[in-house]
């Protein structure tokens, strides 16, 4: 088994609920505070990863609970890519990235790891950001916490 020490992830483990069940996105619609919804406009919502591929990762999805590209409104699919391009700001305002993958996984045989409800993928990149750890260790090394990171984001949109 692979092990990083990250004593930063105890108050998470110890807070962590039974799940709720559902959509997690339809579930972040509430956007309580405490949570990872770094914002919302009026048909979308761009939210951190909890479980990211870099520093940064969001995820950014229709409002609306709906499976496929081909399911959008032309207003939605307009909303959602401004709402891409507002993430991609804060992330580059923040964090400051020498570049970006952005993707949809359409369905679990293609990588899909939610497939119920539609949304991409905004994963800040460095130069160096994939080293000997991931590829020796088969262990990613994420620099910031969450918390610390959705708080930062939360007041650059301000």
């Amino acid at each position: 088994m692979d092990k990083l020490w990250a004593p930063w992830r105890i108050s998470y483990v110890r807070s962590k609920k039974k799940s709720k069940g559902g959509c997690i996105f339809c579930h972040a619609k509430t956007g309580k505070p405490g949570d990872y919804v770094i914002f919302k406009t009026q048909f979308s919502i761009a939210l951190l990863n909890i479980y990211p591929y870099n520093n940064g990762h969001m995820l950014i999805s229709p409002l609306r609970h709906i499976r496929d590209i081909s399911q959008m409104q032309d207003r939605e699919i307009l909303d959602l890519f401004n709402c891409l391009n507002k993430a991609k700001s804060l992330l580059q305002k923040v964090l400051k990235p020498q570049g970006y993958n952005v993707g949809f996984n359409l369905t679990r045989v293609a990588g899909a790891g939610i497939v119920g409800h539609l949304h991409l993928h905004l994963v800040p990149r460095w130069v160096g950001d994939t080293n000997f750890m991931p590829v020796v260790f088969k262990t990613k090394i994420i620099s910031q916490s969450l918390d610390q990171l959705a708080k930062r984001l939360k007041n650059a949109n301000r």
